[in-house]
């Protein structure tokens, strides 16, 4: 009897990113029951569903198949158990009750079809009502985390994510928003992967014209004030990257401070904000030394985590496809990180039609996209198109000004605040966003 119970075969699902003792308490149960399997989510598939983990899959298996009582450690591939489960076909799974309900739910019932069309059978164990992954990871947002961990997100995402979802953050509170903003739906937990730092959102948020005139340690500054408060990683927008030997030490500094990425134009000259395009004069900067611009930068990192992009400003200046793709493939010939590829068309057209051609010999480059006026396309739209990074370059600040506006508005028409206090949030949601506050 003994011997046959060992031989039973017990399958634990799990992503495991803050390991606590209601996963022991899961793993114990199961062990009762056999030997017990464990599936451990890889970050792609957590990913699709949740915030990207902190630790990669690697260093979470090294940790789950320590714990005694567990056999086997494999990768699973689908936040669905039901493929797994037909795969291995264990004689039991056990899980906890926390999908009962809610955005789970809909897998329970996946699973236990699997289970049955062989003879498997669900084992639930009782939620551990006083621990929860949700609270011990806002709890890991107080604390923080290290400039490596951060910097080395980005390249994790673009592993385990079709697209990677990026948002401009101007200042501390705007990031805070975003770090913990989350819509559920379809069984999924929407969100921000992480934060663009714009020249111009920078600059205009401090009343400052968008011509370059705030110098890299303001920059570098207000960054820091954000990581301070946050966890999520950053790109930054650095401009034309100035001269080359003043790049290479400003990529020492973002990459010293936790930035992932840097993302430079291949202009010269006084920055002009791009969507004025020919409208006001603006030069392309010769490929060849914007390639060697590149490749000091490059040089110059200490991680290959730290990524340099290139935004390719062709069509911006009606130069064209051909343009873009020689720039595009000069740029990729010195190693260059990624792609940006600039548009102020109101449709996606012709970013579309350079991606068909780029990723025809480039397949694994990362594309960006900065849809600011060709919003109507979806995320979904530019991940068949070969994209990999969306970013929402200007938003947050273009939402704040007009709420701000009409507000004081109201007061000197009114005399009193009493008329706004329906279009504003309570102080003490505010301060509860706050880390440390209470």
């Amino acid at each position: 009897m003994l011997k046959e119970k060992i031989m039973k075969k017990v399958y634990v699902g799990m992503s495991a990113d803050v390991f606590h003792h209601g996963h022991v308490n899961i793993i114990n149960e199961a062990g009762k029951h056999g030997d017990v399997i464990v599936g451990l989510l890889n970050d792609k598939a957590v990913a699709g569903h949740k915030r990207l983990p902190y630790l990669n899959w690697e260093n979470r298996k090294k940790i789950i198949e320590n714990i005694k009582g567990v056999t086997e450690v494999f990768e699973q591939l689908e936040w669905d158990y039901a493929p797994t489960i037909l795969k291995y076909k264990p004689d039991y799974m056990v899980h906890g009750t926390d999908w009962l309900q809610g955005p789970l739910a809909p897998y329970r019932d996946l699973a236990i079809k699997a289970l049955e069309s062989y003879g498997g059978k669900l084992i639930e164990v009782e939620y551990t009502k006083d621990v929860s992954s949700t609270e011990l990871s806002l709890k890991q947002r107080v604390i923080g985390t290290t400039p490596d961990i951060r910097k080395a997100t980005l390249r994790r995402l673009l592993d385990a994510k079709d697209m990677t979802r990026i948002m401009e953050a101007h200042n501390p509170l705007s990031a805070l928003i975003l770090e913990n903003l989350i819509v559920n739906q379809n069984g999924k937990s929407e969100q921000f992967d992480g934060f663009w730092s714009s020249s111009l959102t920078d600059s205009t948020s401090q009343g400052k014209p968008d011509i370059e005139a705030l110098e890299i340690n303001s920059r570098l500054s207000n960054i820091n004030n954000i990581f301070d408060v946050t966890t999520k990683p950053l790109i930054m927008d650095a401009d034309t990257g100035g001269k080359i030997e003043h790049f290479e030490l400003n990529v020492r500094s973002m990459e010293r401070l936790g930035i992932s990425a840097v993302i430079i134009e291949d202009k010269k000259g006084l920055k002009k904000n791009s969507l004025f395009g020919n409208e006001v004069k603006q030069e392309q900067e010769n490929k060849e030394y914007f390639a060697k611009k590149i490749e000091a930068g490059r040089a110059s990192r200490i991680s290959e985590n730290f990524m340099v992009i290139a935004r390719i400003e062709s069509l911006i200046l009606e130069k064209g496809i051909n343009d873009a793709i020689e720039r595009a493939n000069t740029y990729v010939d010195v190693g260059v990180d990624g792609i940006m590829i600039h548009s102020k068309k109101n449709t996606p057209d012709e970013i579309f039609e350079f991606s068909k051609i780029f990723r025809k010999n480039h397949k694994f480059i990362p594309l960006v996209s900065v849809p600011s006026t060709y919003n109507a396309v979806t995320e979904d739209e530019l991940v068949k198109n070969g994209f990999n990074i969306v970013i929402y370059a200007n938003q947050m600040l273009r939402a704040a000004y007009p709420a701000m506006h009409k507000v004081a508005e109201s007061i000197l028409k009114n005399g009193r605040s009493l008329e706004v206090d329906k279009d504003l949030i309570k102080i003490k949601k505010i301060l509860e966003l706050i880390p440390g506050t209470k």
